[in-house]
């Protein structure tokens, strides 16, 4: 039985997936039965609960021998870290209980540093409390999410440019978060790994905001869209504008200073291991454009 949290969610529907259709028995993890229901219709066993509660979530690791864990986002938290800290003893104490034997954790580059990288220092903390069990643990540190310029819809119909904290010339290794799903499957599936592991994954390549822009510009006939490196205080402010709390906006510029900086960066040279198939350019035809077209037409 291999159990996936956040089974609904970008990365853990894919891990679900991949594994109902090889003839895995799985059961999803999530808040919302709703949105569980593809799942439940390709064979899983849905299991409703709160990630921050630990005798759920030992219910839900129950007779369970493997397990895709990570950190469900909410960027609405007052207090991101504290949520972040709940969730992550509640999951380690679960798996102990359980006698979980093979973990996946997503976590980041950067999960390394036990400071100064935002909402990374999380993922960094669960890594240490998954590493003190007696399991099987490979902490799966992913690159930037594609989908993190998603946002950049709002951005440009506002200001005919793409927008961010981040240098314009930063390389960053941009991925697919569906590329995730698919490595963390894979690794579930074949079970080869041992004692405690991390293993980064890259994206297709690395890309800086300013090439982003270009491809993005390309796609949706803007093809003179640019990206301006803005201030943090602008930023943050328009973070708070699209819904996130003031304490998670704070921490995604600490992340994006941390990234400036280069003290949180990748650790391993690219390599075919941490390479994943998803280009940039197909992320955009496929996700960035419906999502635009979609407001412009709203």
């Amino acid at each position: 039985m291999y159990v996936i949290l956040g089974a609904s969610g970008n990365t853990g529907h894919v891990v679900a997936k991949t594994l109902l259709s090889r003839g895995k028995r799985v059961r999803a993890v999530g808040r919302s039965a709703a949105h569980l229901q593809p799942l439940a219709a390709q064979g899983a066993e849905i299991f409703i609960a709160d990630v921050t509660d630990e005798s759920a979530l030992a219910k839900a690791f129950d007779q369970a021998d493997s397990a895709y864990v990570m950190i469900p986002p909410n960027p609405t938290s007052s207090d991101f870290r504290a949520y972040q800290e709940r969730v992550t003893d509640s999951i380690a104490a679960a798996a102990r209980n359980a006698g979980l034997k093979n973990i996946v954790s997503l976590s980041s580059f950067g999960a390394d540093k036990s400071s100064g990288t935002g909402p990374v220092v999380g993922l960094h903390n669960l890594e240490q409390k998954l590493n003190q069990l007696d399991a099987n643990v490979l902490q799966l540190r992913a690159g930037y999410f594609m989908e993190n310029t998603l946002p950049q819809v709002g951005a440009i119909r506002a200001m005919h440019s793409t927008v961010g904290p981040l240098r314009p010339d930063l390389k960053l290794p941009m991925i697919a978060t569906q590329d995730i799903g698919a490595a963390a499957a894979d690794l579930l599936t074949e079970l080869k790994f041992n004692g405690k592991q991390t293993q980064e994954l890259h994206g297709q390549r690395d890309l800086e905001y300013n090439e982003a822009a270009t491809i993005i510009g390309n796609a949706i006939g803007r093809p003179k869209l640019g990206y301006v490196h803005a201030p943090d205080a602008q930023i943050r402010g328009s973070m708070v504008q699209m819904g996130m709390s003031d304490n998670f906006a704070g921490l995604i510029i600490e992340m994006a200073a941390a990234l400036n900086s280069g003290h949180m960066r990748t650790l391993e040279p690219r390599s075919p291991r941490n390479t994943t198939p998803t280009p940039f350019e197909t992320f955009v035809a496929q996700t960035f454009v419906p999502a635009y077209q979609q407001q412009v037409a709203a």
